[in-house]
């Protein structure tokens, strides 16, 4: 049986998110695993939207881990989890788990939720 992979670990891995750092960068903006950084991604303009199919699914998957690393490493008691399927989820102090990917997706095809406001929520539960 596989042990889980070292917290620590899991966080540096799932913090890569290749394509919207690329993304960010060509527009200035700095993604610095702050709170203030997924500020600056809700007030990006969406051109990405009118793009790929596959663009928009790969940054939509970076997104919800972005927002994931975002959370781990700024509120208390949260860490990233995998589910049976492998699927990355953050869970809570309070036990909630939080659908980072699905989240990321949401944000990438319409805008909504605010990554910054999931993070706000996150840091009240």
């Amino acid at each position: 049986m596989e042990s889980a992979p070292d917290p620590g670990t899991m966080t540096e891995l799932l913090g890569e998110c290749p394509l919207l750092r690329a993304r960010a960068a060509d527009s200035g903006v700095d993604l610095d695993d702050t709170p203030e950084s997924l500020t600056a991604l809700d007030q990006l303009a969406p051109d990405w939207r009118d793009g790929e199919e596959d663009e928009l699914s790969g940054l939509g998957n970076d997104a919800g881990l972005y927002l994931g690393t975002v959370v781990v490493r700024t509120v208390p008691g949260a860490a990233w989890t995998l589910r049976p399927n492998g699927d990355p989820v953050v869970r809570l102090a309070s036990g909630r788990e939080i659908e980072v990917v699905e989240i990321g997706h949401a944000w990438a095809e319409s805008g909504s939720p605010e990554l910054s406001q999931v993070l706000a929520e996150s840091s009240e539960d």
